[in-house]
């Protein structure tokens, strides 16, 4: 590192590796942080390159300079691509570019294991972040499920060779020093843009194009429809909503290989498919009550957008959740897989307009407190934490 740098190792002149496995070829929730932080740190004279796979054609304009790795589409998931590891013009690219700090955005491939090495190699400080709850996904997926325990293993090793962790919420840090994982974890919650999904979003023309009664109460849902997010109680426990006689319409907002079984299940629900920007916004706003019943989230970016929105929200008593649902106070927090549960606390706000007008301000209010710009002020300053030590 430069003497430049060293005397001001949290800032202007510091170079960073990022190495993810999901930057640009899909729009999910890993990809946009990141892309977010690289925005924000080059604004603020910190020098990124990115190391990550890359489709046949971006999801969207990506932040940064990207440096495509070997990679191929995963079989039963071709939406995902399996990083194969750095590759030759990986390894010259990284050498060459000389990072005082590797961030790795780590999943379960050949990437992250040989951005550690090399960076090990480097002699350079290597830092982790953690995004997603891949050993709870295997479960959902028979031919897979059997390498829970490998996975499990392979992640506790990555991560404890790192100098640092980087954990969304406490409930998801509470979770991994439950398995084994090495105390090495600081807390790096995200944020939500405020502007943009705000209350003040509300369209009655937007529902009524959408087919909905201006008296209805809207049960919406935002997510990528795949098996992890609990698709099952959630088309459970609108079912069971629907055999007490009480007045909802569901909002499915999402698109994945799960919806057209979705469809069948809920054949009254509205599906948007995939909205984004301020479409999103003017949905959540628009509708009444959110439900989340995903338990593999490591934070739960929607359930804040939606809260950001003013609405209340009935979401698993599982991580992610757990650290933004104030239970009885911005909405409820219900029993993992249990559809009974889940519709009790959906029953509760469809039938008493003023608790989901309290509950949606609480929700807004709590929303406020998570900043993008504290989140990343705070991740520079755990970078320049660890260049500082030997």
């Amino acid at each position: 590192m430069t003497a430049a740098r060293a005397a001001n190792p949290g800032g202007a002149g510091l170079r960073v590796a990022l190495v993810a496995s999901s930057y640009s070829y899909i729009k999910d929730g890993v990809a946009l942080t990141l892309n977010r932080l690289v925005g924000w740190l080059g604004a603020r004279g910190v020098e990124v390159l990115v190391f990550a796979p890359v489709g046949d054609a971006p999801a969207f304009a990506h932040q940064g300079t990207l440096v495509a790795v070997p990679s191929v589409a995963l079989p039963a998931r071709p939406e995902y691509r399996f990083a194969l590891g750095l590759g030759r013009e990986g390894v010259r690219r990284l050498r060459a570019f000389g990072p005082d700090l590797v961030h790795i955005a780590l999943s379960p491939d050949l990437l992250g294991w040989a951005a550690l090495r090399l960076a090990r190699r480097m002699n350079v400080p290597v830092v982790a972040s953690y995004h997603t709850r891949f050993e709870t996904y295997l479960e959902h997926y028979w031919y897979a499920s059997a390498l829970t325990g490998v996975l499990k293993s392979y992640l506790r090793h990555c991560y404890g060779s790192a100098r640092e962790v980087y954990v969304p919420s406490q409930s998801m840090l509470d979770a991994l020093l439950g398995d084994g994982f090495r105390n090495n974890m600081r807390l790096w919650p995200r944020g939500v843009d405020a502007e943009r999904f705000d209350p003040a979003k509300r369209s009655l023309a937007w529902r009524r194009s959408r087919g909905f009664a201006d008296g209805e109460v809207v049960v919406a849902f935002v997510s990528r429809l795949v098996r992890e997010k609990q698709l099952e109680t959630l088309a459970a426990a609108l079912r069971v909503l629907n055999s007490r006689g009480i007045a909802h319409r569901g909002l499915v907002v999402g698109d994945g290989p799960e919806r057209a079984r979705l469809e069948r299940e809920l054949p009254d629900a509205v599906f948007t498919g995939f909205l984004d920007g301020e479409e999103l916004a003017t949905a959540c706003a628009s509708a009444d009550v959110f439900v989340f019943p995903s338990e593999t989230e490591t934070f739960g970016s929607v359930t804040l957008e939606a809260m950001a929105s003013g609405l209340p929200c009935v979401c698993a008593d599982a991580t992610g959740s757990r650290s933004l649902v104030v239970d009885g106070k911005t909405g409820f927090l219900a029993t993992p897989r249990d559809a009974e549960a889940f519709a009790d606390a959906i029953a509760r706000l469809v039938r008493d307009g003023g608790l989901r007008r309290m509950m949606g301000q609480a929700a807004r209010a709590r929303a406020l407190s998570f900043s993008w710009d504290a989140a990343m002020e705070r991740l520079l300053g755990y970078y320049g934490a660890v260049l500082e030590r030997p």
